[in-house]
């Protein structure tokens, strides 16, 4: 009788082998940068606007709320649009990685990830004023690119079996299998998800660089020597500047930028023209060589922002170079019953005028100069307007390339239709520069300063409050004329130690302005500015 030699060790089943989460997150931020480089590379030829990023975050402003732009305004400045680039990258590598995620688990979810993202950004691209179907082109070519590079990365996943299934040697396993099946597939993937991830940054930098149209263009600017003014700008006044106060002319450099455009428009001058129709007798179309041949005057004219907070920085000063409005629709000689001008941007956005302050004698300008040079590209080069006394939203349009003379019972503009008001006349307004806000000083005469604007009625007064108490005449620098902000100071002596408020407050000829406090929409904030030190 013989007896079976007892059974030897033998190899539990192999149980179900899972992606590590990481690396499939890793494989769908791959495919998102890959995405991105396509479409970057391919609105090169298409276009830069519509590049997905661009596309999408114009969209995104487009589409803010006012509480939201508002928000953004006053806390980042002209950062904002810096602020919304990075958010929308945030955002997009986290949704990368969540379709890398599920396509590892099953690869229809990830690819709708990725196929609804890209009908996001193409439907954002066809938005735009001025698209054609062609917009939609650099991120169907990502969003193409963007599947084949995860299903590329997916098939590479290392896998490792799921934990609890598979036992040590003494199980059967030989020891150092997992390691030695997982280590060469990690290897693999590693690689190729770095060389997708390359592959995508440098399509991303290679289309920004080889998509800098504003390189030619701004070539084109350099060799631009303007005119001499038919009319000169009134020498500015040695007094017009406050020891400690910003510059009364704010540097090109330093002017404020608000705008809608996350890609600045390149219009080249040699192509760019200016049509005025509408409500008008004859329709009028300028282009560049008659405007540089024209009656161009100078003038001082300060710039605000409507979206600038009591005590903001969104305003700034300069002297520009231009045409007066008012000569060029005189040319197309506007019918009576109209009361409005829609100015329209290379890219779409409008603004809505009131006709009556293009046609008085104000310095309305239809402007190629600030600061003695060409208009910065950022700045509305070639051409963009000017007019005093209107907040930014309302008329400065940049890169302008239409104007529509209209009513405003027939007609709203970028900024109307999202809550604001259709006309915006600057509000009288007034800063405390010096000192700042929380400063420490110490006992003595200490100097206050700032700068008030009234642009087209003139600052007449300046007041500053302590704790509350009377009002204070201010002395007023010299004036650089009606259009231009003014600056300011006064000498306060104070001895008693503890912390005080410094309040101020402006005069134009129609009295003070309103200590009532408003926000910025929907047409300007109001209130007093101030601010708190502490004396030692």
């Amino acid at each position: 009788m013989t007896t079976a030699a007892p059974p030897g060790p033998t190899r539990a089943p192999a149980g179900p082998r899972h992606a590590p989460v990481w690396a499939a997150a890793f494989a769908g931020l791959a495919a998102g940068i890959v995405t991105v480089g396509v479409g970057a590379l391919v609105a090169v030829v298409a276009g830069a606007s519509t590049d997905p990023l661009v596309a999408v975050g114009s969209a995104f402003v487009d589409e803010t709320p006012t509480w939201l732009k508002d928000f953004a305004a006053s806390t980042f400045g002209t950062a904002d649009k810096a602020v919304l680039m990075i958010g929308e990258v945030v955002v997009l590598a986290a949704l990368a990685a969540l379709a890398g995620v599920l396509a590892a688990r099953r690869w229809v979810w990830g690819a709708a990830v990725v196929v609804v993202l890209g009908l996001v950004a193409m439907a954002a691209a066809l938005g735009r004023p001025d698209a054609s179907w062609t917009a939609m082109v650099p991120s169907l070519a990502g969003t193409v690119a963007g599947l084949w590079t995860l299903k590329a990365l997916v098939d590479r996943l290392p896998r490792e079996a799921a934990r609890g299934t598979r036992r040590g040697a003494t199980d059967g396993e030989v020891p150092g299998d997992r390691a030695g099946a997982a280590g060469p597939d990690r290897r693999r993937f590693l690689q190729a998800a770095g060389a997708a991830t390359a592959l995508g940054l440098v399509g991303v930098a290679v289309g920004r660089v080889a998509g800098a149209a504003g390189r030619a263009v701004t070539a084109v600017r350099d060799t631009i020597r303007l005119p001499a003014a038919r009319v000169t700008a009134a020498p500015v006044p040695a007094g017009v500047q406050v020891e400690g106060v910003g510059p009364w002319a704010t540097p090109p450099d330093d002017f404020y930028r608000i705008d809608t455009a996350l890609v600045v428009p390149q219009v080249d001058p040699t192509t760019w023209t200016l049509r005025v129709h509408g409500l008008v007798e004859r329709e009028v179309e300028l282009t560049w060589d008659e405007l540089l041949a024209s009656d161009l005057v100078e003038a001082w004219v300060t710039l605000c922002c409507v979206s600038n907070p009591v005590g903001g920085d969104l305003v700034g000063n300069q002297k520009w170079l231009g045409l007066p409005v008012r000569e060029l629709l005189a040319r197309a000689r506007p019918t009576g019953d109209a009361d409005m001008v829609l100015s329209r941007s290379a890219d779409g956005w409008t603004a809505s005028t009131p006709l009556t302050a293009l046609t008085d004698e104000r310095d309305a300008l239809l402007a190629v100069g600030m600061g003695g040079a060409p208009l910065p590209v950022e700045h509305g080069f070639p051409v963009r307007l000017v007019v005093p006394g209107l907040y930014g939203y309302v008329s400065a349009t940049k890169w302008v390339t239409e104007l529509e003379v209209t009513r405003f019972a027939d007609a709203t503009a970028y900024w109307t239709d999202r809550g604001w008001s259709p006309r915006g006349p600057v509000k009288t307004q007034s800063r405390i520069d010096v000192p700042r806000d929380g400063a420490q000083l110490d006992a003595g005469e200490v100097v206050v300063a700032g700068t008030a604007w009234a642009q087209h009625r003139g600052i007449t007064r300046v007041q500053v409050q302590v704790d509350r108490g009377p009002w204070q005449d201010a002395t007023l620098a010299e004036s650089g004329g009606i259009d231009s902000w003014r600056q300011w100071s006064w000498r306060w002596t104070v001895d008693e130690p503890g912390r005080h408020e410094l309040r101020v407050r402006a005069f134009d000829p129609d009295g003070p302005q309103t200590g009532a406090v408003a926000d910025v929409v929907p047409d300007g904030a109001t209130g007093y500015d101030f601010v708190q030190v502490s004396v030692g």
